[in-house]
């Protein structure tokens, strides 16, 4: 890799992709909120502007909250130059990235649909990525090169590949928000341990790890949810789960319990001190 990348985001996925090897030097971020310390901590090029950090980019990878993502696109497109590969990383509705795809190949950029299909950390550059799209061969080739080693091309539409991320979240995510409800109502009734022993001896595990997502990034994880109701709408299908999968990943972010505690004993006492 010997081309500058913009990397439009700083947040988790931002911050890993960053930070792994090779990166550094050729990194440019941008990101709305102002964290030029915590970049010089990490070795990585901060930019005042967006316009700043696609200068001399050849490709742009934005990954953003699902509420900025259009609106990310927006703001890129004027600068981005002529054929240049913008990769929308963003949980969001296949509509979202549809309208996004049309506003950056309107400007000559080249789009393509991009779902990160598990959390960057510890994956980092061996995250799975889906890709889809009518630039998915040279964004497949262009993402290997920039060190991505599990890079799958599903289908020439954009929208595809976000339609599978949105589809499979409201399986995952929404497992999240049952045991959140499920595990803070046997809190309140007293009776948490012998519900999870009759679950199995590693549920009790896995609670633990659905609830350290949903306090980490449950905001985050809101805004996505509501893409996957969007694209069940779009399909007919009702959204009647995923609506409280919205809500119960809302709610549990907006605690701000942070640092989030270690074993699921802590986090649901974290959690019960917290709540009404």
């Amino acid at each position: 890799m010997t081309n500058p990348v913009a990397l439009i985001g700083y947040g988790e996925a931002g911050r890993t992709f960053a930070r792994a090897a090779g990166w550094q030097s050729l990194a440019r971020v941008y990101d709305l909120k102002p964290l030029e310390a915590l970049l010089a901590k990490d070795g990585v090029t901060a930019c005042a502007s967006i316009e700043a950090a696609l200068d001399e980019s050849a490709q742009a990878i934005c990954v953003v909250t699902a509420d900025q993502a259009l609106i990310a696109a927006q703001n890129a497109a004027p600068y981005l130059a002529a054929g240049s590969l913008y990769f929308d990383m963003n949980s969001v509705a296949p509509q979202t990235k549809r309208d996004a795809a049309d506003v950056i190949e309107s400007a000559g950029g080249r789009y393509v649909d991009v779902a990160i299909m598990s959390p960057v950390d510890p994956a980092r550059l061996a995250v799975p990525l889906l890709v889809s799209g009518p630039y998915s061969e040279d964004g497949k080739a262009a993402l290997v090169a920039l060190g991505f080693t599990n890079v799958r091309i599903v289908g020439d539409d954009i929208g595809r590949a976000s339609t599978i991320k949105m589809l499979r979240s409201v399986m995952y995510k929404g497992v999240e928000a049952l045991t959140a409800e499920c595990l803070i109502a046997c809190e309140k009734a007293g009776v948490t341990d012998e519900v999870l022993a009759s679950f199995g001896n590693d549920w009790s595990e896995q609670a633990d790890y659905r609830l350290d997502r949903m306090l980490a990034h449950g905001l985050r994880r809101s805004a996505e949810m509501y893409e996957s109701s969007q694209t069940l709408l779009a399909l007919g299908v009702s959204p009647m789960l995923t609506e409280g999968t919205v809500g119960w990943q809302q709610s549990i972010g907006e605690l701000e319990i942070s640092p989030v505690p270690k074993g699921l004993k802590a986090k649901l006492a974290a959690i019960m001190g917290k709540m009404p």
